[in-house]
């Protein structure tokens, strides 16, 4: 019996199920964790969301910038140049696919509290609990009737730093931010998303947001996606594990054996040049 977090898959159906032959997946044993962007970028994206459907709760996942944006353009709005979602909006079983993503939640915790996962990064400000109470959130918006007001509104930069007052969309947005988008942010918590190169390439005055003196969640073992540049899966210092490994740049799809920090990885035969649209 044994607890996998694997990373970003984007779509990568293929590589996964290899992935999986390679672990000796025991579906009546062992568990998965998905730490978000199932989708896009790779040719099977409704292959991948069905795969792990299947799993029933065998499987438990993340929410990624991807999903949402996914979840976004179902909703009517506006395509990436070079998004590959139509295998899922054209799927017959599309209903059921989106009904599935938007229950998924933003941040998940193994049963004793020891693990978190989320996708992309948490702000210095945060607590694990103060998080949780965040992400609820925006999951009970995403899983209501103002889903769709949602999906029109997450986009955008601002606001970029944390304060327990903000109220509304903002609110929201800052959260989603964190959640999916983050990467860097400044000494005083501002948070920075766009940067995407390997920390010690970002410009002068942004810090990786699990280096930041003083971070609040720093007490706790988190695995995370998102950061397929990152250049190394462990930050021993800070006990995190960026496990996007640029599966579907050129790159391998990771694994992360929780009950030994062991990695396990294969080649992933996409190849996509990353551009400024996505990561």
């Amino acid at each position: 019996m044994a607890t996998y977090a694997i990373g970003d898959v984007q779509g990568c159906c293929d590589a996964l199920s290899r992935l999986l032959d390679h672990l000796n997946f025991d579906p009546a044993a062992d568990h998965l964790w998905f730490a978000g962007d199932l989708v896009n970028r790779g040719k099977q994206s409704a292959a991948t969301l069905r795969l792990i459907m299947s799993l029933g709760d065998r499987a438990s996942t993340v929410l990624g910038n991807h999903d949402l944006h996914l979840l976004a353009v179902a909703n009517g709005g506006k395509r990436g140049r070079r998004d590959s979602l139509d295998d899922v909006l054209d799927a017959p079983d599309r209903e059921q696919l989106l009904h599935w993503l938007r229950q998924q939640p933003l941040i998940h915790a193994s049963a004793d509290g020891r693990w978190q996962m989320l996708h992309a990064g948490l702000p210095p400000q945060w607590t694990i609990a103060e998080a949780k109470a965040n992400a609820h959130e925006v999951e009970a918006v995403l899983r209501g009737p103002e889903a769709g007001e949602l999906l029109r509104r997450m986009y955008g930069d601002q606001p970029d730093r944390w304060d327990p007052t903000l109220a509304g969309w903002p609110r929201l947005r800052f959260i989603i931010n964190c959640f999916t988008r983050l990467r860097y942010c400044t000494p005083d918590g501002r948070i920075a998303p766009e940067p995407k190169g390997a920390p010690g390439s970002q410009p002068k005055g942004l810090v990786p947001w699990f280096e930041l003196p003083g971070r609040r969640s720093a007490d706790h073992r988190i695995v995370f996606g998102h950061w397929s540049t990152l250049g190394q899966v462990h930050w021993p210092a800070q006990q995190v594990w960026g496990l996007d490994t640029g599966c579907v740049w050129g790159g391998r799809l990771s694994a992360l054996r929780l009950d030994d920090d062991m990695l396990f990885s294969v080649d992933c035969d996409e190849y996509r040049t990353p551009d400024n649209e996505g990561d």
